[in-house]
């Protein structure tokens, strides 16, 4: 759907979610405005156009749930960012597909994170030299994840990690 100017808007618009401000500044604020345009990934798979600008937009909606949501502590909430905007990259980069979509879903000690696209070419992990400038996202992610693959789907693929985390 086009927005002011041509933009591209996110696919899935949601109801806007009330949440209390808590103090933290811009990146929170921008954190839960993201939630409220875009939808909980928590809750229900947020649809996103698969262009550049949509990593920001999936990186503010991790550090919402994880943190917001679910008090993940400052380290797992910056890994999971990380791990979003790597799969999310490579979602935009590689795929060719107009929309991805993310969803994440905590279960006892573990968190779990998908993106899912309509292609069905599967992502290669591949050696990384010190002085590679690119091709690091699923190295980053076999690192620091604890599990992490691809489920071939009727259409498409899901991309996921899993972390380990604290029960509440």
């Amino acid at each position: 759907m086009a927005g002011p100017e041509g933009t591209q808007q996110p696919v899935r618009q949601a109801q806007a979610v009330t949440r209390p401000r808590r103090p933290g500044g811009a990146a929170d604020d921008a954190a839960a405005r993201a939630l409220e345009l875009c939808g909980d990934p928590s809750v229900d798979e947020v649809r996103l156009p698969s262009r550049p600008e949509s990593a920001a937009t999936a990186r503010r909606l991790a550090q919402s749930v994880a943190q917001g949501a679910w008090g993940l502590n400052t380290q797992l909430t910056e890994f999971a960012v990380l791990l979003v905007s790597e799969l999310v990259g490579n979602a935009v980069r590689h795929t060719g597909a107009r929309t991805f979509g993310l969803r994440m879903a905590r279960r006892r000690g573990w968190i779990r994170v998908e993106v899912r696209d309509p292609s069905r070419g599967l992502p290669c992990l591949l050696p990384v030299r010190e002085m590679d400038t690119s091709g690091r996202g699923l190295f980053l992610v076999d690192k620091l994840a604890d599990r992490w693959g691809v489920d071939l789907l009727p259409r498409g693929k899901c991309t996921w990690f899993e972390m380990r985390v604290p029960e509440r």
